[in-house]
């Protein structure tokens, strides 16, 4: 029961975005949008790109003439089969709900649109990686061949593992990596098993003794306890 009522909400909260985002699409292409220019270092088709973003940082492969092929988190592909609005420059917002629903595309978008505004850096992975990349051509071609729907995870199948897949002919995530690092060292700390205890304590206090709420009380700490 409670998997078919997540299933529902998740339709409705789709088919409501629709047509937020076609309203909010269509209302940007009235207005001429500013254009978002990035710098213009020498770039050699396959070379693997960087640009920060809020969060993290985005990948893309050079493939010449302007153009960046990338894997990027888009929800519209899921929303509309209308091809204006998707080959419109994605949105945050649009990324974002693509990360949340998984879908994602590796598309092709001029330089400038894949900077979004940011400095770009060029094939700074080649320092750390422990492969040596392949032939340029050959890297342009890979991301080529795998232009359109791609499947997504925000950990194991994202932008950088994309390109380094291109580049270097093995997927890797050194972003995916710290995170789980991160992770690991939050679960080793003892401390978190008195935090969660705690919050399981409060929300029993606050809902009520009930299996939704004792259960995680307890499972949550004894679980973070025998991890660390």
């Amino acid at each position: 029961m409670l998997q078919l009522l997540t299933f529902l909400v998740e339709k409705f909260s789709v088919v409501f975005k629709l047509k937020v985002f076609e309203f909010c699409c269509l209302k940007g292409e009235d207005q001429e949008r500013p254009v978002q220019r990035a710098p213009a270092p020498l770039l050699c088709r396959g070379d693997l790109l960087e640009v920060p973003r809020t969060l993290f940082i985005h990948f893309g492969i050079y493939l010449g003439d302007n153009k960046v092929a990338h894997l990027i988190p888009d929800i519209l592909p899921l929303l509309t089969n209308n091809n204006k609005l998707i080959r419109s420059v994605i949105t945050n917002d649009r990324l974002v709900l693509g990360c949340m629903y998984k879908s994602a595309t590796v598309r092709v978008d001029t330089l400038e649109d894949f900077a979004y505004g940011s400095k770009i850096l060029v094939n700074s992975t080649d320092k750390v990686m422990k492969m040596q990349p392949l032939a340029s051509d050959c890297v342009a071609r890979r991301a080529e061949k795998l232009i359109g729907e791609f499947p997504y995870s925000l950990l194991w199948n994202n932008c950088e593992h994309f390109g380094t897949y291109c580049r270097y002919g093995s997927a890797s995530s050194q972003q995916t990596e710290k995170f789980c690092e991160c992770l690991k060292s939050v679960i080793r700390d003892h401390r978190s098993v008195i935090i969660s205890g705690l919050l399981g304590l409060v929300s029993i206090v606050y809902f009520g003794m009930a299996p939704s709420t004792t259960l995680p009380t307890i499972l949550i700490p004894f679980t973070l306890w025998m991890a660390g």
